[in-house]
């Protein structure tokens, strides 16, 4: 075989794999990036009546403060949010776990989405118990990529509050606290 057949041979088969890697999967691909984004978002809109809370300390201006008022929940309305979008999430994963039509890297990426998306639930569930431990009477965690929002309740957090609350999400997720919200919902 000279080099000309061997160029024609790679790109058929080239050409073969992006015939494999159908629109249908690109699309499943697509939802599933939508349905993280929507997780993040969902979060962000329940705590859209915010304020920044200033210590004076560098690293605490990703600290904001969220008024009460609500006649619901709202610890208890943004867990039952956070699980919604990840069971959609999830639903949408297995989906393309359970596809005949979807080729193997996109079940191993769906595969892989689903058992990240367990792990930042179990990580969740671990930051909100030892926050709880703290003294907090309620917590939500979520994370979010490489960021964390972390929501208290309380009357008014003290800079070592702030302190532990990110050493606890350094401890579990070894996401800096840069990159960690606090967010204080008073009660």
């Amino acid at each position: 075989m000279n080099i000309k057949e061997k160029m024609k041979n790679v790109f058929e088969k080239g050409v073969d794999l992006v015939h494999k890697i159908s629109t249908k999967n690109l699309i499943i691909i697509g939802c599933c990036s939508l349905i993280c984004g929507a997780v993040a978002l969902n979060f962000v809109l329940l705590s859209n009546d915010t304020k920044d809370v200033n210590f004076g300390a560098n690293n605490m201006e990703n600290n904001v403060s969220v008024n009460a008022g609500d006649k619901v929940d709202y610890f208890s309305s943004t867990q039952l949010s956070r699980q919604k979008a990840r069971d959609e999430a999830l639903e949408v994963l297995q989906s393309v776990v359970d596809s005949e039509d979807a080729v193997s890297a996109t079940k191993e990426q769906a595969l892989s989405e689903i058992s990240k998306i367990a792990d930042d639930i179990q990580l969740e569930a671990n930051i909100e118990t030892l926050v709880l431990s703290k003294g907090f009477e309620q917590c939500v965690a979520v994370i979010a990529g490489e960021s964390v929002n972390v929501i208290v309740k309380t009357q008014g957090l003290l800079p070592n509050e702030l302190a532990q609350i990110n050493e606890i999400v350094y401890e579990q997720t070894g996401i800096v606290p840069q990159n960690v919200k606090i967010i204080e919902k008073k009660s």
